[in-house]
């Protein structure tokens, strides 16, 4: 009970944080949080206490998997959303269906996963356009954030629960879908447009540099350390290369949109 507790929230405050920092520092910003694991690590941990770590180290596989999936999700996202987010998220999710699916019948060693998530977030930036927005934001309604938390709430207990019967890469794999990246995208696309949504997967894009190297990390110590510190260092760090990433984004000119 403790445990469904904790589920339902942490991960919904991690999102509500993600979303307030949207409101306050911009789309960018917010995406680049995004590419932090904030569902996948959760799911994780949640996987390595329900099934233990053999279970979670086999499931960051899928995470790795995930990483180059999610990086094309955003980068097709980005070149349907002039076209509406509708069009855009439904060929964004069958894309990353499509590379995830390929992926999880390539047998590629864990390194091999890492090399082409990071090969991939280089691409897909180099595909997304760097450009601010002059549109104003809008007055979020009142039942916005809660609506958010409460889906993401639903999708954590979900995943976890399916976790012992479509195995520890499917987990991996569905606990990296970027559930959260589409909540926010599509409120971001729907009240202020789609150059808005653009930023904030290019952040999110970004931050996926972190993401790979977090599951790679932990699929080195989950067998060799205790729980604690086998979380600890991809944590440090996730963090240490998020604050590479912020002060690498701040010094880049952005293009201003005239959209």
């Amino acid at each position: 009970m403790d445990l469904l507790v904790f589920k339902l929230v942490v991960t919904p405050l991690l999102l509500a944080a993600t979303t307030l920092a949207v409101r306050r520092w911009g789309e960018s910003i917010g995406g680049l949080l995004l590419g932090l694991p904030l569902t996948s690590g959760p799911i994780s941990v949640f996987l390595a206490l329900e099934h233990g770590p053999a279970f979670a180290a086999q499931a960051t596989t899928g995470s790795l998997i995930a990483t180059v999936a999610q990086a094309a999700f955003c980068a097709v996202y980005c070149r349907v959303a002039s076209r509406g987010w509708v069009l855009a998220l439904t060929s964004a999710c069958a894309t990353f269906a499509v590379i995830a699916g390929i992926l999880q019948h390539v047998p590629l060693p864990e390194i091999g996963l890492f090399l082409a998530a990071v090969a991939a977030v280089l691409l897909a930036l180099g595909l997304i356009p760097n450009k601010a927005t002059k549109a104003s934001r809008l007055a979020a309604p009142w039942w916005d954030l809660p609506l958010r938390m409460g889906l993401i709430a639903g999708l954590v207990v979900g995943v976890t629960l399916i976790a012992p019967y479509v195995g520890a890469q499917t987990s991996g794999v569905l606990a990296s879908f970027p559930f959260m990246a589409i909540i926010l995208a599509v409120f971001t696309h729907r009240q202020i447009g789609h150059v808005a949504a653009q930023q904030l997967m290019r952040g999110m894009v970004a931050g996926l540099l972190s993401f790979a190297a977090c599951f790679y990390i932990l699929s080195l110590t989950l067998m060799r350390l205790n729980l604690v510190a086998a979380y600890s260092v991809p944590i440090l760090c996730t963090l240490a290369i998020q604050a590479v990433s912020l002060y690498r984004m701040q010094r880049v000119p952005v293009a201003l949109s005239t959209d």
